[in-house]
């Protein structure tokens, strides 16, 4: 039988996962000599190259010494946390990469205390030791630390530990004696991680990820567990509800380099790919016909925020987008919910309003960013926490927050911090920086990133992370300012805008088209006002030489699509179009808004 080892790496964001596996591949000469080939081999679609970094899971397999190694990357933000709960299952061991100089960051607990529950044996690489000031021993301490507060077993505690750079290609045991290669890891990976235990009974695989491909459907990935998944032979599909469905397998791939190669069996242990099985879902058990035995499932943290996604009603409904209909949205929705495990999708009311329940602001983002790509129009409201009433008492979700921020901005990072209900928990140096920790309710992290960076001039860097419910803290004040709002259709001139600069700022050029109860600007003040940038000069005969001044008109504020979402007040929507996003009123027009105020308030 082939010796096989299977593992995972895992580590906060930007702590250079995927650049070690780019590092990995090469060593193993999967490519040949005159191949192309670009870095960040397998963060492949565009949003992940767009972003820097990895959202969906990936395989790939290489050979070192006659030994299968499959390796698996995975994303590093919480917000991806269900694809890094449900890859663990088909591993062994994993890599934990940490940053020479930021040592173990939010994430890096996240994904760590999910590997150490399964019991998975850690190998623990310092990364980028080629760093200004890094503190490699310091980091190995706190690794070391962490492990201990996380519960790990006598045997996880004793673990190998590797230095080196992996943009540099080098790995050593001593981060100050640099090597020339990598293989010191591949060696580790070989003596350090455990081959899949082989154990007696029928076959068993649980289904961990889905693949599409237009020409055989859905494909089914996991890791066999028991026995041998033959091809053509039939199995026994073990469902979520308890039922279990006969299903034939037509054709089995295996992981090969970065491809799939097709084979007539696969053993236990390895992970392989099926084709032919209809109706499963992640989770499902592919067992023996004759005894089936489910293999428990897995099970993922709760959503912790939703938003209510709807069609595209505005007056440009349909100019730019290929599907516009309440049947296009939720088709793809529910299709979505299918690879995509910690997202829930539930009908309202209204035939075309869905509300759509997620890990966070970038979990939900990278969906309306991938829909838009796709053609999609739709309009999404403010995103909203999700409350629990447990013993009677409402609680809401609780995140810790961490910011890394010049000495001299801490103090205004703390004053935004502690008005949105957060608590100080650490304060202390890091390298040149302070290192700041807060309890903070989810609710008032909506927003929170954009002040703090105009406050420390984009300088402070955040992460946060789920903690736990705790009972509800209070109201926390939103945006202060109101919005400037189109009066009528038509393009804005330049003339109107200059004259309306004193009323806020801008986030439309000159020339752009507008529609009634469109939000154009930010009020200087705190109530929304309605504005006309559709006037014109009025045009005479008469002109004195030099009495016309130059317009000067501000740039534009223009925002990222998270930035949108988590500007946007309770009465407005976000429009997302293949070329656009706009903001606006839920009612268009001025009387509407005002009845609906009223009732409200009422």
């Amino acid at each position: 039988m082939q010796s096989i080892r299977n593992i995972a790496i895992i580590a906060h964001v930007d702590h250079g996962k995927t650049t070690l596996v780019d590092k990995i591949i090469h060593v193993s000469k999967i490519f040949r000599e005159n191949q192309q080939f670009d870095d960040l081999i397998l963060d492949n679609n565009d949003l992940e190259r767009e972003r820097g970094i990895t959202i969906l899971s990936k395989n790939v397999s290489v050979r070192y010494k006659d030994i299968k190694i499959n390796i698996i990357d995975t994303p590093g933000h919480a917000d991806f946390g269900g694809e890094v709960e449900r890859v663990l299952k088909m591993a062994d061991g994993v890599i934990l990469l940490v940053d020479a100089f930021e040592g173990p960051m939010p994430q890096t607990r996240f994904v760590l205390g999910k590997a150490l529950e399964l019991g998975l044996t850690p190998i623990v690489v310092v990364n980028k030791v080629d760093k200004e000031n890094c503190r490699p021993d310091e980091v190995h301490e706190a690794v070391f630390d962490l492990m201990f507060n996380l519960d790990a077993t006598e045997e996880q505690l004793e673990f190998h530990t590797l230095y080196g750079s992996a943009k540099n290609n080098w790995m050593g045991p001593d981060w100050k004696n640099p090597t020339d290669s990598i293989l010191p890891l591949l060696d580790a990976i070989v003596k350090y991680i455990p081959e899949p235990k082989i154990e007696e009974g029928t076959t068993q695989m649980q289904i961990t990820s889905l693949d599409y491909s237009n020409f055989v459907g859905r494909i089914a990935i996991g890791r066999v567990k028991r026995g041998l998944i033959k091809e053509g032979q039939q199995y026994a599909l073990c469902k979520a509800d308890g039922s279990t469905k006969r299903v034939k397998v037509k054709e089995v791939h295996v992981f090969e380099g970065l491809g799939k190669v097709k084979a007539t069996e696969v053993q236990t242990g390895d992970i392989c790919a099926i084709t032919g099985i209809e109706g499963f879902e992640i989770g499902d058990t592919l067992a023996d016909l004759e005894n089936p035995e489910p293999l428990p499932r897995i099970s993922i943290d709760e959503p912790t925020m939703n938003m209510l996604f709807t069609i595209n009603n505005s007056p440009f409904f349909g100019k730019e987008g290929k599907f516009v209909t309440s049947r296009h949205l939720r088709d793809r929705l529910i299709k979505e919910t299918e690879k995509n495990l910690a997202l829930r999708v539930e009908p309202t009311d209204s035939e075309d309003k869905f509300l759509v329940y997620g890990r966070g602001i970038l979990h939900l983002s990278v969906l309306i960013e991938t829909m838009r790509r796709e053609g999609y129009e739709l309009q999404v409201g403010q995103p909203q926490v999700i409350y629990k009433t447990i013993d009677g008492v409402k609680c809401e979700p609780i995140e810790t927050l961490f910011v890394d921020v010049p000495e001299t901005s801490a103090g205004k990072v703390i004053e935004l911090a502690t008005q949105r209900k957060g608590e100080l928990l650490v304060m202390e140096p890091k390298g040149d920086l302070q290192h700041l920790e807060f309890k903070i309710p989810s609710r008032g992290l909506i927003g929170l990133r954009n002040n703090v960076l105009t406050a420390t001039q984009g300088e402070a860097i955040m992460n946060h992370r789920f903690s736990a419910y705790e009972p509800f803290k209070g109201t926390i004040p939103g945006r202060i300012n109101g919005s400037l709002i189109s009066m009528d259709a038509g393009q804005c001139t330049a003339y109107a805008i200059d004259k309306l600069q004193d009323r806020g700022t801008f986030f439309v050029d000159p020339g752009e088209e507008l529609y009634t109860g469109q939000v154009i600007g930010e009020h200087s003040r705190d109530n929304d006002i309605v504005v006309n940038v559709q006037k014109g000069k009025q045009l005479t005969n008469m002109r004195a030489s030099g009495s016309d001044t130059n317009t000067r008109i501000a740039p534009a504020r223009k925002f990222s699509l998270e930035e949108s979402m988590e500007y946007i007040q309770k009465d407005e929507y976000l429009e997302i179009t293949p070329k656009s996003i706009r903001m606006r009123k839920i009612h268009l027009d001025e009387n509407e808004r005002n009845r609906a105020s009223k009732m409200q308030n009422a």
